[in-house]
């Protein structure tokens, strides 16, 4: 299921606050949601997350990777599509072994030459080189993370972690409620990563009753046998796969 945004307009800040509320997140320069994913002939339940900003504190493991990486420098800017984001990218891609998209420009614009969402780039530094990036979009409220990207050689640094991290001091920083980082998948781990923030602040969403609860594997357990059961009942529709 998908929003298609029309050209030459920036999303406002409510009105994407809105959509991630509802389950709905950034694909290109649409916004999309689905109940499931399929993975190698199998059909596995889509959950998606968010942290409560004012709830999120750090345990020893993000302070002890806050710490490890203090000697790098951090900006945040608007984001603009450069030649040295795209080669950091590339260096990534050619380090990891799951499928991704080739470029930044396919996985944000996919050919678009306006960017209708809002948004920004955290940089990291070592010495002036370029070696992590992560890109967020912001509404009035909240911050939707949409991707990280860092050098291999600097795998030990875990700057995929620690730029959700970045992302969400920046987001405290400006008094937002909400951090977006995207689903989990039940009983597939690939994704679970993005509960490393502070799971007692994190939420999933039942999009079956519209809610956020507090976040729990008992408690996606449930809501996977509910959207099987539902699935069965109902049918698969097409468009509610991702």
């Amino acid at each position: 299921m998908s929003a298609t945004l029309s050209e030459n307009l920036i999303i406002p800040g409510p009105a994407l606050d809105y959509y991630l509320s509802q389950g709905y997140y950034r694909m290109h320069q649409d916004l999309f949601t689905c109940r499931f994913l399929p993975i190698e002939g199998e059909l596995y339940t889509v959950h998606w997350l968010r942290l409560v900003l004012p709830l999120v504190q750090y345990g020893p493991e993000q302070r002890r990777l806050l710490r490890l990486n203090e000697r790098f420098s951090v900006t945040l800017r608007p984001f603009r599509l450069t030649q040295e984001l795209e080669e950091l990218y590339a260096a990534y891609l050619n380090s990891i072994t799951f499928d991704a998209p080739p470029t930044v420009e396919s996985f944000l614009l996919n050919g678009s030459a306006h960017n209708v969402f809002p948004t920004g780039v955290v940089e990291v530094r070592d010495e002036g080189r370029l070696i992590a990036a992560g890109i967020f979009d912001s509404g009035a409220s909240s911050l939707a993370g949409i991707m990280n990207f860092y050098h291999p050689d600097y795998r030990r640094h875990s700057l995929g972690k620690y730029l959700m991290l970045l992302k969400i001091e920046h987001a405290r920083r400006h008094n937002l409620l909400y951090y977006y980082p995207g689903y989990v998948v039940h009983d597939y781990p690939k994704f679970d990563y993005k509960l490393f923030p502070c799971l007692a602040a994190t939420q999933v969403f039942d999009c079956l009753s519209g809610q956020w609860l507090p976040f729990s594997w008992p408690e996606v357990a449930r809501q996977a046998a509910e959207l099987l059961a539902d699935w069965q009942e109902q049918g698969l529709d097409d468009a509610d796969v991702g």
